[in-house]
């Protein structure tokens, strides 16, 4: 499903310098680098966000944390394992 919705967004010719000898051999093994590096590059993209996302919420997560260890969690009672 989202490579179908990636396919629908428009792309842009876009200039990197890479590593001269791991393109040769990218390029040897067909791999295609326009995806490659859009793969990569979004990996980098969700990393940041999660980590930007976990340092503006640390205090919320904390103070949640600290609540399950000092009182235990909410529902607990209603587990069936």
């Amino acid at each position: 499903m989202k490579d179908v919705q990636a396919a629908k967004i428009p792309r842009k010719p876009t200039n990197l310098s890479l590593n001269s000898a791991l393109l040769e051999e990218a390029k040897a093994l067909g791999i295609n680098i326009s995806r490659t590096a859009e793969a990569g590059i979004s990996e980098a993209v969700k990393l940041h966000k999660r980590e930007a996302w976990l340092k503006e919420n640390a205090k919320a997560v904390a103070s949640s944390n600290a609540y399950v260890d000092a009182s235990g969690l909410p529902l607990a009672r209603h587990r069936q394992f």
